[in-house]
């Protein structure tokens, strides 16, 4: 079994809140629009770290995390990408290879919105974690915690870190 913290959109924010929920997990994914790789550098000297570039990121971030992170973990076929779009309205780039091949679990972050939708249609769970920084229009900071355990997700959990201003 694996726990897992879910986040994106932090742009360049990193704060000891953030970092708590770091300490209880056995890895970190960051879904994308880091900002100042300080904050990747930060968690990654607590934790294992799986992580894609977002739209803000520059050439360092995108020099060393994907676009697209396809990975396997406990069973559970995993695609993270920070502009995927959602259940029925997936992105373009994402539409054919996903009905063709869909993950368990498909990622996206971009939005700032939290979502946690199951799509029916490709038998996967949608998660976007919102954003956990404190730059947008989100009111409300948010991350996702749940476990990976023998090809199950269990114990999901919305974090909410508070008001972004």
């Amino acid at each position: 079994m694996k726990k897992i913290l879910l986040l994106s959109d932090t742009h360049s924010f990193i704060d000891t809140q953030i970092l708590k929920f770091v300490k209880q997990v056995d890895e970190v994914w960051h879904v994308g629009d880091i900002g100042d790789l300080n904050v990747t550098d930060t968690i990654k000297k607590l934790k294992p770290l799986r992580a894609v570039y977002g739209n803000i990121d520059d050439k360092d971030a995108r020099a060393e995390f994907p676009l697209d992170n396809k990975f396997e973990l406990e069973n559970v076929k995993v695609w993270m990408t920070h502009i995927g779009g959602y259940p029925n309205k997936y992105y373009k780039r994402i539409k054919e290879e996903i009905q063709e091949n869909p993950p368990k679990i498909f990622i996206s972050g971009h939005s700032h919105i939290l979502k946690v939708q199951f799509d029916k249609k490709l038998n996967l769970l949608h998660l976007n974690p919102g954003a956990a920084g404190k730059h947008g229009f989100h009111k409300i900071r948010t991350m996702l915690r749940f476990s990976l355990d023998s090809g199950e997700i269990k114990n999901l959990e919305i974090i909410e870190l508070g008001s972004r201003g």
